[in-house]
């Protein structure tokens, strides 16, 4: 029962905060869209530069900058704004780690398939309505899509990257797969880093083309080649270290553990397995980003969703690994676990 005094110490206010977040996520979402960080870039700017530049009605151009400020993403002195060191290091297009090419994804298809939210929960089919073909064909049915993706894609490698290359020891390999790497983006991290490293990027074939191209712009392309295959039809190439990066949380509990299990057939005796996602914790209640993702996952995907720490260890336990050990990645957002094969 509720008393009186119960009711004086309760505040509505974060429930209203909290239904109504999306407002600000698509906020941000629409300023990076547009373009807002990239252009302040260059240096700060008043309201009516940046409305005549990225093309605002004036109508409500000032209310959303400031609402910017107030959320703490753009900084207002003097009736100039200026981006935040984190909106200035990340959402700045001309910066190797800009995370806008996910943001740009997020809001064109995610913010319209979590619209059907409630659907997917009652139905368990996503919202999208892709079958598992179709998800992945229709994301790269265009070069400009693909293109679109895969920059996405590598706003998250480009930080994950130089985090695995410094916080692992790779002096005890030589060779590594990327499986799912796309146009090798990772790859060129790691071998830019560890020099005596050389890789496989193994993914589909509508890839090949990225790949080549951004390999040259990387200068990377003599220490990491592509190989076109199916990772559930096709043996995965042979390696000392093979690393699965945002792909096991596209497929269910049974095929996870399948592509560990292929995972151990390939990988060299001695070496390693670095699986990356966005876990959760083991008790399910403190990671809201990862249990969320969960959701992400089910109104796009027909049947992935994160998965928490031990299952990752269980996997690689009943595939055959000697030992597992973990490490945080990207300020905490996502977990890596290092399944190590006896020699």
């Amino acid at each position: 029962m509720t008393t009186t005094a119960d009711k004086r110490a309760l505040s509505a206010r974060p429930l209203i905060e909290l239904g109504t977040s999306f407002w600000a996520a698509k906020t941000l979402l629409t300023a990076v869209e547009i373009g807002l960080f990239t252009e302040l870039g260059s240096g700060e700017a008043t309201a009516e530069q940046l409305r005549r530049k990225l093309d605002l009605h004036p109508r409500s151009a000032e209310d959303f900058l400031d609402a910017l400020v107030a959320l703490n993403m753009l900084e207002r002195d003097g009736g100039r704004y200026r981006n935040t060191p984190e909106t200035a290091y990340f959402l700045d297009e001309n910066r190797e780690t800009y995370l806008g090419g996910w943001m740009r994804q997020a809001s064109k298809h995610l913010f319209r398939a979590w619209g059907g939210l409630t659907e997917s929960l009652r139905t368990g089919k996503p919202y999208i309505g892709w079958d598992t073909q179709d998800y992945f064909e229709r994301l790269y049915e265009d070069m400009d899509e693909r293109r679109s993706f895969i920059a996405a894609m590598d706003a998250w490698t480009t930080n994950i990257g130089s985090e695995l290359a410094a916080g692992l020891d790779w002096s005890g390999y030589r060779t590594f797969v990327d499986v799912g790497g796309a146009r090798g983006n990772m790859s060129a991290a790691l071998v830019k880093t560890q020099q005596h490293l050389s890789g496989t990027v193994f993914d589909r074939p509508e890839l090949a083309e990225l790949f080549e191209e951004h390999m040259r712009l990387k200068g990377t392309g003599d220490r990491v080649g592509f190989v076109v295959g199916d990772f559930f039809a096709e043996p995965l190439p042979s390696a000392d270290v093979l690393v699965f990066g945002h792909i096991l949380h596209d497929w269910d509990d049974k095929q996870r553990a399948e592509l560990v299990r292929r995972a151990y057939e390939a990988v060299n005796p001695g070496g390693m397995v670095v699986i990356y996602d966005r876990m959760i914790d083991d008790d399910r209640r403190s990671n809201a980003v990862g249990l969320l993702g969960c959701l992400n996952l089910l109104v796009v995907t027909p049947g992935g969703s994160e998965y928490t720490v031990a299952d990752c260890r269980r996997y690689a336990a009943e595939a055959g690994f000697a030992s597992t050990s973990t490490l945080p990645l990207f300020d905490g957002l996502e977990t890596a676990v290092v399944a190590r094969k006896a020699r």
